[in-house]
């Protein structure tokens, strides 16, 4: 009987809920905006890790966020190595996940198709 979760799922999950910690109370909101931690994978010799991230609002944009963190890994890792207790902590590798805003983007189009085939609809909706 196969396990339902491997290590690496196991591992990448507890990472995540470290880094999102980490993330919470060690960068400016302000800047940053409302930064989430979105999913972790990590490569099964727990050499390497996708951290991918969304983020709202801010004063920074995609690519500076993702600078910032790409500068900060090294001290996160650090940190994830205080908290974790394994023999090796991947790098960190920060993608920022574009799956949220795609779905906000098709779920738009979708509306406007809807609405522009029946456009007497709005007037039955009030």
């Amino acid at each position: 009987m196969a396990r339902e979760f491997n290590r690496t799922d196991r591992v990448g999950a507890q990472i995540q809920r470290e880094l999102a910690e980490l993330v919470r109370t060690g960068f400016d909101s302000r800047k940053m905006g409302m930064l989430t931690i979105q999913a972790v994978q990590v490569v099964r010799d727990f050499s390497h890790a996708k951290v991918y991230f969304t983020f709202f609002g801010g004063e920074l944009d995609q690519q500076a966020v993702t600078k910032a963190l790409k500068q900060a890994a090294p001290h996160l890792r650090h940190e994830l190595g205080q908290r974790m207790r394994m023999r090796t902590v991947p790098e960190l590798h920060f993608v920022h996940d574009e799956s949220i805003e795609r779905g906000s983007r098709l779920s738009s189009l979708i509306e406007q198709a809807v609405k522009s085939d029946h456009p007497d609809q709005e007037e039955r909706d009030d």
